[in-house]
């Protein structure tokens, strides 16, 4: 088994490792393709992710499409062979949150590849893994493989539309259209959304937005200005100078997703019009069970090959990763974590 392993800001290793046995009710998975998260890359350039800092090396990744290759005793209704991708989130079952419907709060679960929790949990970036059993969605054959892996933020951005509310015939507007935010376009016009618009600071990211979906894009870096009264507004870039304008774009007793990584410790922020204008401003924090529904919409025909712009094997992975971090010419990377006879490099 390879596995890609951070030490330390900028600091990747590929490292070899005896395969893994599943355990009663675990199925072993082996790895077609992982995509690189915006989380991925905080922990690679700074060794944290928010509030959440690396503090031993971690096997990253979240992101993942594969096949079954061996099940684990006590397993049912899986086969081997079957594509599939893979839920990162394990939990408890038994905490508040759990028991009231809200699992991925859960306060003593754990997510592939996150530094959350001490021993950290280790990432989907191998070429094989064992999982537990309930935490595979099947991919259907229409599906490829390289899609597959966008499972996971697409699911991120159902989550994100759905905190909105009902959105249908509705004006959203999507700032940040990175993956996610592409994603998120695609997901507000698959859950009704009348006008979606898409603003962005580079061309390329608001072509993708708009390759999946969006009405209409604002490049605020060549002047471009937010529109005003929408109805919702879905913050996907993650940066606090956006907050201003993001509540003054969005119509009185109006709505704000916060679904992009707000930088960990004190931020300086424009937030006066979410009292005078009475926002509801709520966050988003990655998803339960739309992973199934992510899964859903592709199946049904949603193309997110718009997203996947670049693929890097194993191997390669501080080419994509530095890929992945310059937004002007990427949108979603993958690694390919087939075996090395199997590899193709596509960039």
């Amino acid at each position: 088994m390879k596995s890609l392993v951070l030490h330390g800001p900028g600091d990747l290793r590929v490292e070899s490792g005896p395969d893994p046995v599943p355990r009663r009710g675990e199925v072993l998975v082996s790895g077609a393709y992982g995509g690189i998260c915006g989380s991925d890359l905080h922990y690679w350039q700074h060794g944290e992710n928010g509030a959440f800092q690396v503090e031993q090396p971690l096997v990253l990744g979240h992101e993942f499409s594969g096949h079954i290759m061996q099940l684990g005793a006590d397993v049912a209704g899986l086969e081997i062979g079957q594509r599939v991708t893979v839920h990162p989130a394990t939990t408890c079952g038994a905490c508040p949150s759990c028991q009231g419907g809200s699992r991925h709060l859960c306060e003593n679960g754990s997510y592939s590849g996150s530094a959350a929790v001490v021993p950290h949990r280790a990432g989907l970036f191998s070429t094989m893994q064992a999982v537990r059993a309930e935490q595979i969605r099947i991919l259907p054959p229409t599906v490829a493989a390289e899609h597959g892996a966008v499972a996971e933020p697409l699911a991120v951005a159902i989550h994100a539309v759905r905190r909105a509310g009902k959105i249908r015939g509705l004006t959203v507007l999507v700032n940040g259209a990175g993956p996610v935010g592409a994603l998120v376009v695609a997901a507000a016009k698959a859950e009704g959304a009348g006008l979606v618009y898409a603003s962005d600071l580079g061309a390329p990211a608001l072509a993708t937005a708009a390759a999946m979906g969006a009405d209409a894009t604002i490049n605020i870096a060549a002047g471009g200005q937010l529109p005003k009264d929408v109805d919702v507004v879905i913050e996907a870039s993650g940066a606090p100078a956006a907050l201003g304008g993001c509540i003054a774009s969005v119509r009185r007793g109006g709505t704000i997703v916060q679904v992009g990584n707000l930088p960990g410790g004190p931020i300086l922020a424009e937030l006066a019009g979410i009292v005078a204008r009475e926002i509801t401003y709520v966050g988003a924090f990655r998803f339960d069970e739309e992973m199934t529904d992510a899964v859903g919409l592709l199946a049904g025909g949603l193309d997110v090959s718009p997203v996947v712009t670049h693929t890097f094997s194993l191997d390669d992975a501080q080419r994509a990763f530095e890929t992945a971090a310059d937004k002007n010419i990427s949108s979603k990377v993958l690694l390919d974590l087939r075996p090395s006879t199997e590899t193709r490099h596509v960039a």
